[in-house]
């Protein structure tokens, strides 16, 4: 329908319209936001600009632009033309920026090289111009194909600092670590030494692995921020493998940021311990000194004191160790009376404490205490200030002096005494010591010798009476020459000019002196000459005596061998004599046997005391010796009723010795007993070993021996009541201490008598015992 048709055309016509109203209205309002957003962001620019321009004219600044090598300025005139004048261009209305910039490459070469390189390469740069009125700071970066220079002058407000490159340049260079940190300890900016010493390869690194330089320091830190104030410590850090000390300083920073540096004291802590050690060890020194030490500092109170001081005065450890002040020391020592006796103790304990205002050292000085004890006292000004005091016991030094005077006052007074000359001279030949009867054997005076002083002194006084110079060189030679081979002692003789024979001896002493002794024997020469001339007269005698009894011996025993003999021959042909005559042959053969044994015996003491008498030595055995003696004597014990009894062990075995001798000796031991037993009597003889000698007895139940006798029974010529000479014992004897032995002898009287022969297992020819009586 044609209607419809037209109906739905407008309808649609008007819809077009409605939309395109809409849509023009949507645009409207999208082109509205979209100004009024340019608007917005135009009206913030030019309000950064205007703040931008503001600040820098604020902080009296000239932002330049170079692009395309021309430069402009971007704002801030005046603090351009304030440049201007610092560089010292001509003043000007407006001075031109590229003029400024050719200032700037005149003033240095290093400056042109930068601005260039900033221009071309756009390569930042900061430095400082000097010019004739001041400094000017130059901070240039590169944005784009622009370049921007921005010109401070540096006000007197400022100080002439440099800019923070140049202050972090200068902090690079220190040696030692410093760096900034927040409150809470992270690390903000360091120095190339922090970064050696935490091993860091840049800052970034550093932070990156939180490193600090040490736990304490970070503590320190800590410290210093929640105080406000700047706090220091002693830290010991490992650095390059080494331990080393360093002295830490925090130091708060505007804006809540700490600073800290870290000084390298290693030298001076090792410096301090190593002066802590050495006052250790001279405390320690002191410590084991005999000498009581005290050190008062400037304030006179006790600051030093050793084991000595604390026991010499008796003085409590804890109460020194409270450092007490001299005149509390003086004070106590006084209470307890151990300070020198005084009658103004105020006065003297003034005078003790005025030795702090002395500055040289005092004169030693000797204090006599109450109980006896001496002390020698040094002051001495202490090089750090106050006063040191030694303390030394002179008691003993003062006792030992007063004995040594005694002894050198007695040693004088026994060489006076003496009657031999005697002279000391020292190592420098100086005279130190004489008797007086050193003068009286020169014939000088003691005056006259003390004179002489030295050794040739002496000599020229001495030598009128024995001129003989070189046995006084030889003298002089022990005593002042070095060497230790001439101050060997010496003896001799020498005869003096009045024919006096001196006797003569140096004698070295331990202390490098010398002893000289003269002594007049002309006397003792005299008589050793009588005596010898006796001496010679009285061997001449022995000898005649030997040679005597050798030959009445020989001319004797011609005789009796043919008396015994005939007697021998009478008895045996006696059957046609009578029992009287029978009787009066046997006493002749007794009589003449004894006579030959008599002979006998002294012709062996003889040969003892020649010392001629030899040892025949063998292997003896014991038990025989024993029995042979026993049977030679069985015919006089029967005669008499003596029972002669052998005990012994048939393996007590031999003996190293003289078989005859022996045998000698049990005879006269045998004899003896039985002149000694009366019948019914009996005689033992044992024969025993002990501790490495043989022990052989004879023992008999006769009267026994008087005690008075038994101290000479070996003597010679003892018991001539017996018959014979008396010679049986004293031989015995000899020939026991031929074999290396001796003799003892055990009687009582009425109980009989023991003689036993100690014998060494093995004899040796010559030995000499010895004799014992029980």
């Amino acid at each position: 329908m044609p209607g419809a048709d037209f109906v739905l055309a407008v309808g649609g016509a008007v819809c077009l319209a409605l939309a395109t109203a809409l849509w023009a209205l949507s645009v409207r309002r999208h082109a509205d936001a979209r100004i009024a957003a340019v608007r917005d962001r135009l009206n913030r620019l030019e309000g950064l600009a205007d703040a931008t321009q503001a600040s820098a004219e604020a902080f009296d600044s000239a932002m330049l632009t170079i692009e395309d090598g021309a430069a402009r300025l971007a704002w801030g005139g005046d603090s351009l033309a304030l440049c201007a004048e610092m560089l010292g261009l001509a003043p000007a209305d407006d001075p031109a920026p590229q003029a400024l910039i050719d200032a700037l490459m005149r003033a240095d070469p290093d400056h042109r090289r930068r601005l260039t390189a900033l221009i071309e390469k756009g390569e930042a740069c900061a430095f400082q111009v000097r010019g004739t009125q001041g400094l000017v700071s130059v901070d240039g970066r590169a944005a784009g194909a622009c370049a921007w220079l921005r010109l401070q002058p540096q006000i007197a407000a400022d100080g002439g600092l440099p800019p923070a490159a140049r202050f972090a340049a200068l902090l690079d260079a220190l040696p030692l670590p410093a760096w900034v940190c927040t409150a809470s300890g992270a690390l903000i900016w360091a120095n190339l030494s922090f970064l050696r010493a935490v091993d860091a390869a840049s800052l970034e690194d550093a932070v990156a692995r939180r490193l600090s330089f040490d736990r304490g320091a970070s503590a320190l830190i800590g410290e210093a921020a929640e105080a406000g104030e700047a706090r220091q410590a002693l830290r010991w850090a490992p650095v390059g493998g080494q331990r080393r000390a360093f002295q830490v300083t925090a130091q708060p920073l505007e804006g809540g940021d700490v600073g800290a540096w870290a000084l390298d004291v290693t030298a001076v802590e090792d410096a301090r311990e190593s002066l802590k050690r050495h006052v250790e060890a001279h405390d320690e020194t002191l410590n084991h000194l005999v000498d009581a030490v005290a050190i008062f500092n400037a304030e006179k109170r006790l600051t030093f004191h050793n084991t000595a001081f604390a026991v010499i005065w008796g003085l409590e450890p804890a109460w020194l160790a409270e450092h007490p002040t001299h005149a509390e020391v003086l004070d106590r020592l006084r209470q307890r009376r151990r300070l020198p006796e005084t009658m103004d103790y105020s006065r003297w304990k003034a005078g003790e404490l005025a030795w702090y205002e002395t500055l040289g050292p005092a004169p030693d000085d000797l204090w006599a205490l109450p109980d006896g004890r001496t002390l020698r006292v040094v002051r001495q000004p202490h090089p750090l200030g106050g006063l040191l005091l030694l303390f030394t016991d002179m008691t003993g030094d003062i006792r030992l002096r007063a004995q040594y005077n005694g002894l050198i006052q007695v040693q004088q007074a026994t060489l006076d005494k003496l009657n031999d000359a005697v002279a000391v001279f020292g190592s420098d030949s100086r005279l130190r010591l004489h008797n007086e009867a050193f003068a009286r054997f020169w014939n000088v005076t003691a005056a006259t010798l003390e004179a002489a002083s030295d050794f040739d002194g002496v000599v020229e006084l001495c030598v009128p009476r024995l001129h003989d110079r070189a046995f006084w060189g030889e003298l002089k030679a022990r005593v002042a020459d070095p060497d230790p081979r001439s101050r060997v002692a010496m003896s001799g003789e020498a005869k003096t000019s009045d024919d006096r024979i001196v006797a003569f001896q140096s004698r070295p002493l331990p202390d490098g002196a010398t002893l000289i002794a003269f002594a007049d024997i002309t006397d003792t020469r005299r008589l050793e000459k009588a005596v010898a001339e006796r001496s010679a007269a009285l061997e001449e005698a022995e000898r005649l005596k030997r040679d005597f009894v050798g030959n009445v011996s020989y001319e004797l025993r011609t005789p009796l061998t043919t008396i015994i003999g005939y007697s021998e021959m009478l008895d045996r042909a006696g059957d046609g004599m009578s029992e009287r005559s029978r009787g009066h042959v046997a006493s002749v053969r007794a009589a003449a046997s004894q006579l030959a044994r008599s002979i006998d015996d002294v012709l062996d003491m003889a040969q003892i005391d020649a010392n001629e008498m030899g040892l025949d030595l063998g292997d003896v055995r014991l038990a025989d010796l024993l029995e042979d003696a026993a049977s030679r004597w069985s015919r006089e014990s029967i005669a008499g009723g003596i029972t002669v009894r052998v005990v012994s062990d048939p393996d007590i075995g031999m003996i190293r010795a003289d078989a005859k001798r022996l045998g000698q000796s049990l005879d006269h031991l045998i004899e003896n007993a039985v002149l000694q037993t009366p019948p019914g009597g009996t005689i033992t003889l044992t024969a025993r070993r002990a501790l490495s000698e043989v022990q052989l007895q004879v023992s008999d139940t006769g009267r026994g021996i008087p005690f008075h006798v038994q101290a000479h029974i070996f003597d010679r010529f003892v018991g001539r009541d017996r018959g014979g000479p008396g010679l049986g014992l004293a031989l015995v004897k000899a020939l026991i201490e031929l074999h290396g032995g001796w003799v003892a002898l055990e009687s009582e009287p009425g109980q009989g008598a023991t003689f036993t022969c100690h014998l060494p297992e093995t004899a040796y020819a010559g030995a000499q015992g010895q004799s014992e009586l029980f």
